[in-house]
């Protein structure tokens, strides 16, 4: 059964222009072309909430409609005709679905609606399904897991948590988000990008990224898989083996990412089968939200950004020295972490093949909760609880996707394009990398690259295949010029 909420209007707002749009929206490249099929369900996530006790679908609907009401990225679109604008709409419907599942069924209807996919064309990039559980034991009470599915091009994970949070106070509120209108918005984050000057950021990125090769791929050219699709291989460590982790990182002065990217460096530099240094590359996910903008920490919007890592390898140095060295890119990255990864491209002088984004590290991160939502849930008889990040679908070869559970136990999840790196390859990748990570607190300040990579010695390397011929790389995606994009940003009625 599927129940869909009634549409519902909004006061207008004016219009507002924004003026070079092309070169600041990070996320437009994630469109390989305007006419893109929508349904396919790539750079669509999933994020799951387990809903214990009663829910009211009506009171639910009510609350989504009023949030919807509020955020103006909820009303936002992208459009191409009859040139690419971003229009800020008075109405958008507050898109909920109601099912009904067993265990069975939860994975097959989960993918039926990423595939589904959310077209960014349309306002409300954010689609809401309920499903209820049919396969409760005996005496146990009411669940409903709240699926909330979104498009990049719009929101990240980050804003779609704030949006939960927006949507129980809502529903606590008997349907009807308490307080005013809520800034700083969609507006105010674009005209923060608008006000940027790009020399720093350009001459910053033009020398962290170094001319010549670099080597981008965690393994070694090999056949065609004959498979298709996206795959997933997971590995976890175990909570002992994360405080180990935790505290040789520590020691270190390094946070956890460092360490992750660390390994995945010295997979690329393995891959590479070069001697003595070798400049490696891959992408990095960041918050985007280290900006100077007040309460950028609760701004709604797709700040979440995909940023170039490029470090030099030496089999001779030692891996602290590997540590330092990411760290300190980090450090110096953040400050320029919503420069698009086409821009950065053509800076460096890279557009014509986007060499530098073949592989990507990323690592969940989110908001901080309101302290007293919990609480006041609870007094209505509901409990709260995330389920582990579904993350998009990629358009590059391989990713590694890492979370932490409600235990504390990481997980390793190697994504990857089963036309170029096979099922049997990606749990070869995924399980290297958990060696390197589990043999990294048994080490001292001595241990060289090389060292630590002699743990794999006489382990075969995963194999890529070659791009397909015609595909664009990851890089290369929708490149528009600074006055290729329409200045203009309007108001218009959400089609019904």
């Amino acid at each position: 059964m599927a129940w869909h909420s009634r549409p519902c209007a909004v006061r207008g707002r004016g219009a507002v222009r924004l003026p070079g749009l092309p070169a600041i929206w990070p996320h437009l490249d994630l469109l390989r072309d305007p006419g893109e099929r929508p349904a396919a369900g790539r750079h669509v996530e999933q994020l799951v909430w387990r809903w214990h006790g009663p829910l009211d679908t009506e009171r639910f609907a009510a609350a989504w409609q009023s949030v919807v009401d509020r955020e103006t990225v909820l009303r936002a679109a992208l459009t191409w005709e009859p040139r690419p604008r971003l229009f800020l709409h008075d109405r958008a419907r507050a898109d909920v679905v109601r099912h009904r599942a067993g265990g069975a069924g939860w994975d097959r209807l989960l993918e039926r609606d990423r595939r589904r996919g959310l077209d960014p064309r349309r306002p409300c990039p954010l689609r809401i399904t309920l499903v209820e559980r049919t396969d409760r034991p005996p005496g146990a009470g009411p669940e409903t897991r709240v699926v909330l599915t979104f498009h990049h091009a719009l929101l990240d994970a980050w804003s779609v948590r704030l949006l939960m949070e927006e949507l129980c106070r809502a529903y606590l509120a008997d349907g009807t988000l308490p307080g005013g209108e809520r800034r700083p918005d969609l507006r105010d984050w674009v005209g923060w990008l608008q006000r940027q000057d790009p020399a720093p950021a350009r001459d910053f990125w033009t020398g962290a990224v170094p001319a010549g090769p670099v080597a981008v791929l965690p393994a070694r050219p090999g056949p065609r898989t004959r498979q298709r699709g996206r795959g997933r291989t997971e590995v976890r460590l175990s909570p002992a083996e994360a405080g180990r982790l935790y505290r040789w990182a520590a020691l270190r002065a390094v946070p956890d990412s460092t360490v992750l990217e660390a390994v995945w460096a010295l997979l690329l530099y393995r891959a590479s089968g070069l001697d003595g240094a070798a400049t490696v590359g891959f992408g990095v996910t960041v918050s985007g939200r280290g900006i100077a903008l007040d309460c950028a920490e609760r701004l709604l919007a797709p700040m979440r950004n995909c940023l170039p890592m490029v470090v030099r390898v030496d089999a001779g140095e030692t891996v602290g020295r590997l540590l330092t060295d990411l760290r300190d890119r980090a450090l110096g990255m953040a400050a320029y972490e919503w420069v698009s990864t086409r821009r950065i491209h053509c800076w460096t002088g890279r557009c014509a093949d986007g060499e530098l984004l073949e592989s990507l590290v990323s690592v969940d991160t989110v908001p901080r909760p309101l302290t007293d939502l919990g609480n006041e849930l609870a007094d209505a008889g509901v409990g709260l609880e995330p389920e582990p990040a579904r993350g998009a679908c990629s358009d590059l070869p391989v990713a590694l996707l890492v979370r932490t559970g409600g235990d504390g136990r990481p997980t390793l999840c190697v994504d990857h394009d089963r036309d170029r790196i096979s099922d049997a390859d990606a749990r070869v990748l995924a399980g290297h990398f958990a060696r390197l990570l589990r043999h990294l607190p048994g080490t001292d300040e001595t241990a060289t690259n090389g060292s630590v990579l002699a743990v794999l010695a006489g382990e075969a390397l995963p194999r890529i295949a070659p791009r397909s011929s015609g595909a664009r790389p990851a890089g290369a995606r929708l490149r528009l010029g600074p006055t290729a994009f329409g200045t203009a940003v309007g108001r218009a009625a959400s089609a019904p």
